[in-house]
């Protein structure tokens, strides 16, 4: 084998996995090609978090095996990780098998796939997945950069857990020696991810800072952390983050709401890096059914903590997802969450009907809700997600923004970007309009644009400036 094409499924996290193999492949002396009709290698990059990400995935394998026979087919990622065992016998088309406990192991599985043999791999997970990047999938100055693997909240929907693990932290060394190296290499926009980054250096081994374990915050009926006078883990690499030196800025990308760390506003506000964007997934504004979730907190609490980050941030960013058809919800759960939505005004959410997934805790529950009915409240809510995002979108009309620009569509004087405010691949995006003849707009570059008018979940905007020309 001399050629590999990679397919790829799933979330960041499964993004940055994907980023590691690529570069491991490299070193093995095979050769990354965008034609899979010329690859010799075809992995697919799976998901396992739901039923329709399962689905996704198998469909890829069984198309890529019927539609290049001539090349071997390897599983890779959380699907693979989850039903190894499972689909050594039930998936003949996957040539080989490859969980992600440890990324590194990938080396072994391509020799004995060379070999003849049929490798089924699913590593210890210990650590974390990281590593070398020299490919990054994301558009240009763009890049993911994980500190935490797996969880420890199972939350009792989630197969995460099963998955990928306890959560375990990245020791801060290795991530602002990360993000120094990103930054040299051009990146601009840093997001950091986990399964809850807001457990950042609280797994049961962790050191993230060659001092000792940071425990997990203890919230009140009231929503306030109410737990010692030490700093939350991620508050202190925060800090650190944003003493390095560079012209670059820092997302936080999915933060538990159970143990959102407060103290990390006052080091955000004063930061030059760090944008006020909030990725807190409430999944419920029921009472009842967030506690059969497995979670702490209350609709109250969670609409105080959103009133919270608004007072310390006007402008603030917010972003959560709502899982309908859990088992129990009745019609006056559903309008529950309808009525929290509705107090929080969140800039964006995304609503999933609930996917029953076996070995979780609530795979046994009972008063299961029709797929159907699932269906709609999830679509009332997009529905009203809509309007509010809407109004949301016209009240940031009329301001000028730093745009990260994605892609520039050839000779039609037209740019697409994102400003703090806009999440890679779930948030909408800036249109910029810009004279070709004069405005130096490119992929990788950050302009200034004045927002003019919200089209759908967009905003069509005009170039202004060059504010940072991308950096090779």
């Amino acid at each position: 084998m001399t050629k590999f094409f990679l397919d790829e499924h799933g979330c960041a996290k499964n993004q940055v996995d994907a980023e590691i193999i690529i570069s491991r492949l490299g070193e093995c002396n095979l050769e990354q090609t965008h034609d899979a009709a010329l690859a010799d290698l075809i992995i697919i990059n799976s998901c396992g978090f739901i039923e329709s990400a399962k689905k996704e995935s198998i469909d890829a394998v069984l198309a890529a095996k019927k539609n290049y026979p001539h090349a071997k087919i390897l599983l890779t990622g959380c699907l693979a990780e989850r039903y190894a065992e499972a689909f050594k016998e039930s998936l003949p088309e996957a040539d080989g098998i490859f969980g992600n406990g440890d990324l590194t192991k990938i080396d072994s599985v391509v020799r004995a796939l060379q070999n003849g043999s049929r490798p089924v791999v699913t590593p210890k997970q210990e650590g974390i997945c990281c590593g070398s990047r020299k490919t990054l999938l994301s558009f240009p100055g763009s890049a993911y950069v994980k500190i935490t693997e797996g969880c420890s909240n199972h939350c009792t929907f989630c197969a995460i857990p099963l998955i990928r693990g306890e959560v375990r932290s990245r020791n801060a060394s290795d991530i602002l020696a990360e993000i120094q190296q990103l930054v040299s290499r051009g990146v601009y926009e840093i997001n950091l991810i986990g399964q809850d980054v807001a457990a950042y250096g609280t797994g049961q081994n962790d050191n993230v800072f060659d001092t000792g374990t940071f425990p997990l915050p203890r919230i009140d009926e009231h929503g306030v952390n109410c737990g010692t006078e030490m700093s939350s883990a991620l508050s202190l690499l925060l800090k650190k983050i944003d003493a390095l030196d560079g012209d670059f800025v820092v997302r936080l990308l999915y933060i538990h709401p159970d143990h959102f760390n407060r103290d990390i506003l006052p080091i955000m506000k004063e930061s030059s890096h760090v944008l006020p964007y909030f990725d807190i997934p409430f999944q419920s504004g029921d009472d009842a059914l967030i506690t059969a979730m497995n979670r702490r907190g209350s609709a109250k609490e969670y609409a105080r903590l959103v009133a919270d980050i608004r007072e310390a941030f006007a402008d603030a960013a917010i972003r959560t997802t709502f899982l309908t058809g859990f088992p129990g919800e009745t019609d006056e759960s559903a309008e529950h969450t309808r009525v929290f939505l509705r107090t929080i005004q969140s800039d964006w959410s995304g609503c999933f009907p609930y996917s029953r997934e076996e070995d979780t805790a609530a795979y046994a529950l009972k008063n299961n809700v029709a797929k159907k009915v699932a269906a709609e409240r999830a679509r009332v809510l997009e529905h009203m997600q809509e309007h509010i995002t809407r109004e949301r979108l016209l009240a940031r009309c009329g301001k000028s923004y730093d745009v990260l620009i994605e892609e520039v569509i050839a000779g039609e004087g037209l740019a697409i970007g994102r400003a703090f405010f806009q999440a890679p691949d779930v948030d909408g995006n800036i249109v910029v309009r810009y004279d070709v003849q004069k405005d130096d707009v490119r992929a990788g570059n950050v302009v200034r644009a004045h927002a003019d008018s919200v089209s759908g979940v967009d905003i069509d905007a005009h170039f202004t400036k060059l504010v940072r020309a991308q950096q090779v």
